[in-house]
C-alpha cells in the first residue's frame, strides 16, 4: 500500500496545485480509502477558491477534514466517494461517502465514512452532501400536503430541493432560474420551470438558493400573505439589500435561514448527522439526480478546471472529478 497521496490545495486565492502528502497507516478504528470520484460544489468551493470567505466565518466554514486556513493555503472539499482498502472487516471493500477534500487516498476514523447503498452508483453518490443540505432544508421548512412552492435558483442545492419536493403529494412546485437552459434540468427532475418574470405567485413557501439580491427580492414577491422564504444562499463577503418596505409587514412575511452545519431543530432530538447523511444516500437511488452532474474532469486537471468553474467559463451544477484506477489505466 502506498504511504503517500496526491491532494489538491488552494495555494493562494485563484490558484491551486496538486501536492504529494504523507499518508499514515490506519489505526485500529480507522479506514484507508482510495478515492473513486469527488465532486466540486460549485457555489461554496468556487467562493473559497476566489478567497471570498469573510474573516468572521473562517471557523464556521471549516470543512470536516480541511487542512490549512482561509483564505490560503488550504485543502478544502467535502464530496468524496471511495473504496475502503484497509480497515474493519465490515467496511473493507465497501464503497463509502466521506466529507473529505479532493485527494487520491486518505485515512479517517471509521465513523467518518458512510457506506453507499448498493442501489446508488458511486458516480452519483458524490451528490450526497448536497442532498443532505436539501433534506435539512425541508426539515426546516416542513412543507405541507397541497402547498404552493417555488424554488428560486437552479444550482445544486436548489435542484436537490426541487427533486425532493417532487415526491411530496399534491404539492405545486416550480423551479425558477434566470437561465432558460435550466428548463431541461427541471424536466429531468420532474418539476415545472419558469423564468423569474413568469413564476407563479401566491406561494406558501419559497426556497431561495440563487445567491443573488434579485432572486431574494423576487422570492418575497411570490409569497402569499404570511408565507415564508427559506434562505439557503450563502453570500460570503457580499452585502445584500432586502426590500422590507411596502407590504412586507402588512402581509406578515417571514424570511428564515437554513444551514446544514446543524441538524434542523425539527429533528435534532431524534436524528443525528449520520442519520441525515444515510437518508440522503438512500434518496440518491433515484436516477433523476444524475441530471445534477453536468461535467467531469480528471483529478490531475483540477488546477486548471477550478479557475474556469469560478469564472463561469465552465458552467456546471456538480462537476465530478474522476481518479485513475490503481493500475493507472
Amino acid at each position: 500500500m502506498p504511504r503517500v497521496a496526491c491532494a489538491f490545495w488552494l495555494s493562494a486565492p485563484g490558484r491551486g496545485a496538486i501536492r504529494t502528502v504523507p499518508l499514515p497507516a490506519p489505526g485500529p478504528d480507522e479506514v484507508r480509502v482510495r478515492t473513486l470520484c469527488s465532486g466540486v460544489s460549485r457555489g461554496t468551493e468556487t467562493l473559497v477558491f476566489r478567497g471570498g470567505v469573510p474573516e468572521s466565518q473562517h471557523e464556521v466554514m471549516r470543512a470536516p477534514f480541511q487542512e490549512g486556513d482561509f483564505p490560503a493555503p488550504v485543502k478544502y472539499g467535502y464530496l468524496n466517494v471511495g473504496v475502503v482498502e484497509e480497515g474493519p472487516p465490515a467496511l473493507r471493500g465497501r464503497t463509502v461517502f466521506c466529507l473529505y477534500p479532493h485527494q487520491t487516498h486518505y485515512v479517517v476514523p471509521a465513523s467518518a465514512v458512510t457506506p453507499v447503498p448498493d442501489a446508488v452508483p458511486a458516480a452519483r453518490a458524490v451528490l450526497a452532501g448536497t442532498v443532505e443540505t436539501a433534506v435539512n432544508a425541508l426539515w426546516d421548512a416542513a412543507p405541507l400536503v397541497g402547498d404552493r412552492i417555488a424554488v428560486i435558483g437552479a444550482g445544486m442545492v436548489g435542484c436537490s430541493v426541487a427533486a425532493l419536493l417532487a415526491r411530496y403529494p399534491a404539492v405545486r412546485v416550480q423551479l425558477v432560474d434566470a437561465d432558460p437552459a435550466r428548463a431541461a434540468t427541471a424536466e429531468a427532475l420532474g418539476v415545472d420551470f419558469a423564468l423569474p418574470g413568469d413564476a407563479r405567485g401566491d406561494c406558501d413557501l419559497v426556497v431561495h438558493a440563487s445567491a443573488t439580491e434579485e432572486g431574494l427580492a423576487r422570492a418575497l414577491e411570490l409569497l402569499a400573505p404570511e408565507g415564508t422564504v427559506l434562505e439557503l444562499s450563502w453570500y460570503g463577503d457580499r452585502r445584500v439589500s432586502l426590500p422590507l418596505g411596502e407590504a412586507f409587514h402588512s402581509r406578515r412575511l417571514v424570511v428564515r435561514s437554513s444551514q446544514v452545519g446543524a441538524v434542523s431543530p425539527a429533528r435534532r432530538a431524534r436524528r443525528s448527522y449520520a442519520d441525515r447523511l444515510a437518508l440522503a444516500l438512500e434518496l440518491l437511488a433515484d436516477p433523476a439526480f444524475d441530471a445534477l452532474v453536468t461535467g467531469e474532469s480528471a483529478f490531475e486537471d483540477l488546477p486548471s478546471v477550478l479557475p474556469r468553474l469560478a469564472s463561469g467559463d465552465l458552467p456546471a451544477l456538480c462537476h465530478r472529478i474522476r481518479y485513475a484506477p490503481p493500475d493507472g489505466s
